[in-house]
């Protein structure tokens, strides 16, 4: 019997935990922090052995593979030693598509991955069975074992593809990509870019890459390191043969001289992102010959995700929008550049090695005043404290929001918009959006 260690007792955790026991491994899961009683509950009643606050190594690096959560990173001295060892050391999504024949979808990039993956979801469940996992609801090492959808889509963080080996999405996706994380590819660029790619790097011929081709990082990268898949790019600003691109206020998309054209002034998430988000979801739609008329109406009646510019309560005419999911520059930059008015906007948290300046030109136009929220407010106080009348520091969110309204008068925005991780004040950025709204609900 083979031997599967699992590291980090999470959704992701538990779920491989429970599909490996199905296929016959003999599983042990270990947590160096605290196991949610949710999961411990599960582990006991299904008799998986595990252990949490250790890492017993004499129970670990006997393994035959080792599934580890994608939030340990591959410097940690256990990981090495296992690697050392040749023990392969893989991600849930690596395990889970083992075990099954479905169609896969996988959605990476620096943002807009998770409004493009429930976007996509959104269309295909109108025709196919499908499923949604990865870094967005139940685990997908779940759903293989319960629920043998024909479909998934995948949306898929880098730490997750650093430890795919020979995973193989039918169809790639990749959104954009700009820096993020750099403290985890040793504050080198090119390192998490090449992270990006694994995601067709066992694709073939048959196979499809849809990815951003106004993104100069995405196309310079394809010039010097072509990919085996069928490419399909979409565009805001230049026509496209295969692929999709806008044309006055029509998306259109051509593929294999099919086409289909739909008008953008019925879109319900607005925003220019959002239009390439469309345009995403919209050729895997195509691809897997959803009708056209399915793929307008789903288009026209999606209403987004939670934490991702998402319009709170209007209180005194005031409009106050949940950002959270903005855990980096770029995010937050199409955050403000969607404002139309002028804005109060909370910021901050755990910084990942970021450099504001793409920011420099909407801080000066649209923003009013600025609310730092983070332990460490130092470098944002350093880059925008020349730029508005009002900066000003907290720790907490509810008086982040006090003061806010104390700030913004009738007509104003005030937005929650961090880019920066959660982890310096809250458990992650659903925790720290749920509490500004709570927040908002109890002004």
């Amino acid at each position: 019997m083979k031997r599967l260690v699992i590291l980090g007792g999470g959704e992701s955790g538990v779920g491989t935990a429970l599909l490996g026991k199905a296929k016959g491994y003999d599983v042990f899961v270990s947590d160096k922090g605290i196991i949610k009683q949710k999961y411990q509950d599960v582990l006991k009643n299904n008799e998986i052995d595990w252990e949490d606050q250790q890492h017993t190594e004499n129970k670990i690096l006997n393994a035959d593979v080792v599934m580890k959560s994608p939030g340990i990173p591959s410097k940690v001295d256990l990981v090495q030693r296992l690697i050392a060892a040749n023990v392969p050391v893989i991600s849930e999504i690596e395990f889970a598509s083992k075990f099954t024949e479905a169609t896969i979808v996988g959605i990476t990039g620096s943002n807009g991955k998770t409004t493009t993956a429930s976007l996509t979801h959104h269309i295909l469940k109108q025709e196919l069975d499908v499923g949604l996992a990865g870094n967005i609801g139940d685990s997908f090492a779940k759903q293989v074992l319960e629920k043998h959808y024909e479909n998934y889509v995948l949306e898929i963080s880098s730490f997750q593809l650093d430890d795919c080996l020979n995973f193989r999405p039918h169809i790639a996706v990749i959104t954009n990509i700009t820096p993020d994380h750099l403290d985890r590819y040793d504050y080198k660029f090119e390192n998490y870019i090449a992270s990006k790619f694994r995601i067709a790097m066992n694709q073939k011929s048959s196979d499809y890459l849809i990815y951003d081709a106004d993104d100069s990082v995405i196309t310079s990268w394809l010039d010097q390191n072509p990919v085996q898949s069928t490419l399909l790019p979409f565009s805001l600003i230049k026509s496209i043969e295969n692929g999709a691109f806008l044309e006055k206020d029509s998306i259109k998309i051509t593929i294999d001289n099919e086409q289909i054209i739909m008008p953008t002034k019925n879109l319900a998430l607005e925003g220019k992102h959002n239009i390439k988000n469309a345009m995403a979801a919209s050729t895997v739609a195509h691809l897997l010959k959803i009708r056209k008329q399915t793929i307008r109406e789903s288009l026209e009646n999606f209403h987004g995700v939670e934490h991702r510019l998402e319009q709170v309560l209007k209180i005194n005419k005031v409009q106050y929008i949940n950002d959270s999911k903005a855990t980096n520059v770029n995010a937050t930059y199409y955050a403000l550049e969607s404002m139309e008015a002028p804005t109060v906007w909370i910021v901050g948290g755990q910084d990942k090695g970021n450099d504001y300046t793409e920011l420099f030109p909407f801080v000066n136009e649209k923003v009013k005043a600025i609310i730092c929220l983070g332990v460490d407010n130092e470098k944002l106080m350093n880059n925008f404290s020349s730029m508005v009348d009002v900066i000003v520091e907290t720790q907490y969110m509810s008086e982040a929001v006090k003061i806010a309204y104390k700030i913004a008068e009738s007509g104003d925005n005030v937005l929650l918009s961090p880019a920066c991780a959660s982890f310096d004040l809250f458990e992650n950025y659903e925790d720290r959006g749920r509490q500004f709204k709570d927040a908002v609900r109890n002004l």
